[in-house]
């Protein structure tokens, strides 16, 4: 693509995120979903394959429906009650119809069956644009929101979404669809809290995207794609295959990583308000999610594949990308526990 048309492109998906961070207008937070939507389309039809336009072609679908529905909730509340403001939601069919629409852009179950198709249809660095910066507009709508949305459909789409992210992800070979399923249960974890504590889902994010961030950029840095591209991973360097083994242990949750601190404040948040069956069954599900992360670390650190003497190694037909995104990600993704206090308060 044209160096001029991608910076437009991108510059336009990040105009439309801003727009709809700062709206308190409907009209202006959904302008700003259609610029964010309308920008990454190209992007990720930009290899002419057919399985990019299918990817391009459902993405739209799925972002144009949302869009009309909550389109359709800010009309009918101002029709009933007068009122564009975001923060002054009043009527009980517009809140579910909002909340609808915001956690069908996320890919939240029970309408996340678009996210694994999307991701298995884009390159590694799309993929990393749609799990990350295209999550952030929608979660800020829904954050602004918190006090207007229903506890118990948040509770149950929470719960679903760390169910079938946990189940969902045992059965792939794909790193892409491995990590949609990473994404769902992961923003399933932040949904669950939002309305009882917005700040922790904001926390949470932050460290999801960090988390994402730094893990696919060593899947894109390395070319893997699937499980058995995994294997090779220690070919490009011993130190990517460290990380890639500390950065997957810290999406699953493990302590003392960075990604043991959302999940404990949240099952410690979840407890504190006599919800301890939905966190329980919740951390249950975080077993599943982590089961598929460590089958991967296995095979990336602990495995060699079959290949005889004179196989040429990774490192000597390309030289290294620039790592310095890659650096500062993977050092934000491994050592923020004991600074968690001072992060949430």
């Amino acid at each position: 693509m044209n160096p001029i048309i991608n910076f437009i492109l991108l510059s336009s998906m990040m105009a439309g995120t801003t727009l709809t961070m700062m709206s308190h207008h409907w009209i202006s937070a959904w302008l700003g979903l259609e610029m964010n939507t309308l920008a990454i389309i190209p992007i990720i039809s930009k290899t002419h394959h057919p399985r990019a336009t299918e990817a391009s072609t459902k993405y739209f679908l799925i972002q144009a429906a949302s869009s009309a529905l909550m389109l359709l909730s800010g009309i009918t509340n101002a029709h009933l009650h007068g009122t564009w403001d975001i923060t002054h939601l009043s009527n009980t069919p517009s809140k579910i119809m909002l909340t609808t629409a915001l956690t069908a852009k996320l890919g939240l179950a029970p309408i996340h069956f678009w996210l694994p198709e999307v991701l298995q249809g884009v390159p590694m660095f799309t993929a990393l644009i749609i799990t990350t910066w295209q999550k952030i507009a929608p979660m800020t709508l829904l954050i602004m929101t918190w006090n207007l949305i229903p506890t118990p459909i948040t509770l149950t789409m929470g719960l679903l979404s760390t169910i079938i992210g946990g189940f969902g992800g045992l059965n792939q070979t794909q790193l892409r669809k491995m990590m949609a399923y990473s994404s769902i249960a992961h923003l399933g974890w932040m949904i669950a809290i939002i309305t009882i504590t917005p700040s922790l889902t904001m926390f949470s994010l932050t460290l999801y995207i960090t988390l994402t961030s730094s893990t696919m950029l060593i899947m894109h840095s390395t070319m893997s794609k699937t499980l058995q591209d995994a294997t090779i991973v220690s070919s490009h360097s011993s130190i990517i295959t460290s990380l890639f083994l500390l950065s997957l242990l810290s999406l699953g949750g493990l302590p003392p990583l960075s990604g043991f601190s959302p999940k404990w404040l949240i099952l410690q948040e979840l407890v504190s308000h006599h919800l301890t069956p939905l966190a329980l069954t919740m951390a249950i599900s975080a077993l599943l999610s982590l089961l598929f992360y460590i089958r991967t670390t296995y095979i990336s650190t602990m495995t060699l594949p079959p290949s005889t003497t004179p196989l040429k190694n990774t490192w000597r037909l390309k030289p290294y990308p620039n790592t310095l995104p890659l650096s500062a990600f993977t050092l934000t993704s491994l050592f923020l526990l004991p600074i968690t206090p001072m992060m949430i308060q």
